[in-house]
């Protein structure tokens, strides 16, 4: 968010009530404060090192696998077991094989995990 943004939402939430005339001032100066930090503080973007998402990190699993290894990478990446993955895709499949077509995309564009 950038701080004409965060300046617009304080001052929205001044005119609605939800925030007194100390706590805009006192929320005001925190933002302003921050922003004149951040350079400072901050390293240079050249310095910092590359932040993978989750869908760069996607790959299909080697061992975990019954058919094609998309339910398996699919459980090593998030919070929801391997097993989970393929009750999912098999719930999903009912309703017009939406779940079975996602399952055939993701196992087409997703690479196999390096050995």
């Amino acid at each position: 968010m950038s701080l004409s943004e965060e300046l617009e939402r304080l001052q929205s939430l001044r005119e609605r009530g939800a925030l007194s005339e100390d706590e805009y001032g006192r929320a005001k100066a925190r933002v302003l404060g921050d922003a004149a930090r951040a350079p400072e503080t901050a390293p240079p973007a050249a310095q910092q090192p590359p932040h993978p998402s989750l869908l760069h990190r996607l790959a299909r699993s080697r061992t975990d696998r019954v058919i094609g290894g998309v339910c398996g990478g699919l459980g090593k990446h998030t919070d929801l077991p391997s097993w989970a993955w393929r009750v999912i895709f098999c719930v999903v499949s009912l309703y017009f094989g939406a779940g079975l077509l996602f399952y055939i995309l993701l196992w087409i564009f997703l690479p196999l995990e390096p050995a």
